[in-house]
């Protein structure tokens, strides 16, 4: 039994009967027992057309569950059932389902467990364990976002399919890119590796949406990725970006993702992934730590000041004008911004030991580490303090 071609074709067969006017938790609930009949019929005797056996089956469970519904058995008579599997529709909803998946009805972490399950096609137990919470909480939070955005019918405004064609129900991409976003930034967890999975869901966004923003998303999450070997020590520990092997950076990963970033400023449609996604690419292109283009680093993340007006935005900006005009620079950047920001005392901790205010820095590293939202920053910021109040000893 192949998981990856089930997981693969499970969006596009929802789709389908989401445009047939099936409910879209009664739908998904099809959907998941055609896959089960799957597994168990398949190994025996595997179909000609996977897909069309999906859709056939899920749509027969789906009109099974719903046939004391006059409406669902008009619904059931102006669709020509095959008596045995046929051919699946050339169309591809899997586009709708992002965009469904996004409902701004829905919190961003249900948003994210939906996509995961609908488009991503993983079980209730694999995002459990993914996001470690147990598998009950998991299916409860998916149901009622399934019952949030059933009878909802959402696509996105003004954009363009590979075809050519166009939706014209309202729906946002901005917001199913930062679902996807989430999804990627929880990396890895159990035996779903989420980061891997968002790059798939995107490529699968870019090749049925033809937006530059989709494409700068993956070209982000590309360059990203492209690091992630170097990003921890055989131990465990993190590695800071400067200090990070390069030669242990996915070189085939760079290309890809700096040919679609191209691509896609091409089109002078300047927007916030892309402008991350340049921001990376110029921490790729350098051949060390020392010969990155800090001021080309700071002029893009101006532009992304500009299109965000993110407190966050503006504190990594200050570390960039720390690298490109002097620490103290980064200081009097910082000083603009609130205190209470996520990793602001980090951010001044490693300023002022550029500066060579060492104690300060260490007690500044301490007070981070206390305040690190995980185990492997807040190891690394004790380490930082330790090695700096060792040096201050001596």
């Amino acid at each position: 039994m192949n998981e990856v071609l089930l997981r693969s074709l499970t969006p596009s067969v929802l789709g389908i009967l989401v445009r047939r006017g099936a409910d879209f938790a009664a739908a998904e609930d099809a959907v998941q027992d055609a896959l089960v009949e799957a597994v168990r019929v398949w190994p025996d005797t595997p179909p000609r057309d996977p897909k069309g056996w999906l859709v056939t089956v899920a749509w027969r469970r789906f009109l099974d569950a719903t046939r004391a519904d006059a409406a669902r058995r008009r619904r059931e008579e102006s669709v020509d059932r095959e008596p045995t599997p046929g051919p699946a529709p050339a169309a591809d909803d899997t586009l709708q389902l992002y965009f469904l998946c996004a409902h701004p009805s829905l919190t961003p972490s249900s948003a994210v467990a939906l996509t995961l399950r609908a488009v991503g096609g993983l079980t209730t137990r694999q995002i459990a364990q993914a996001y470690l919470v147990p598998e009950a909480t998991m299916a409860q939070r998916i149901s009622r976002a399934k019952r949030t955005v059933s009878g909802v019918g959402v696509s996105p405004t003004g954009a363009k399919t590979r075809a050519g064609g166009r939706f014209d129900q309202p729906g946002d991409v901005a917001t199913v890119l930062r679902v996807l976003y989430l999804v990627f930034n929880e990396g890895y967890s159990g035996d779903v590796d989420l980061a891997a999975e968002a790059i798939r869901l995107t490529r699968q966004l870019a090749a049925a949406i033809d937006h530059p923003e989709v494409a700068g998303l993956l070209a982000l999450m590309l360059l990203h990725h492209a690091r992630r070997a170097a990003r921890t020590a055989p131990d465990g520990s993190l590695v800071p970006l400067a200090q990070q092997d390069r030669g242990r950076w996915d070189t085939a990963s760079i290309a890809e993702g700096v040919a679609i970033l191209q691509a896609a400023l091409a089109r002078d449609r300047l927007g916030e992934f892309q402008t991350q996604a340049a921001i990376a690419a110029l921490h790729a292109d350098a051949p060390t730590a020392e010969e990155t283009d800090w001021v080309q680093i700071v002029e893009w993340y101006d532009e992304l000041t500009r299109l965000t007006d993110s407190p966050v935005v503006r504190l990594n900006r200050a570390v960039a004008v720390g690298e490109a005009d002097g620490p103290r620079a980064g200081l009097a950047a910082l000083k603009a911004l609130d205190d209470s920001l996520p990793r602001h005392t980090a951010v001044a901790a490693y300023l002022h030991e550029r500066v060579g205010d060492l104690a300060t820095a260490a007690r500044l590293y301490a007070e981070a580490a206390r305040k690190a939202p995980d185990l492997a920053e807040r190891d690394h910021l004790t380490r930082q303090a330790a090695r700096l109040n060792a040096r201050g000893r001596r």
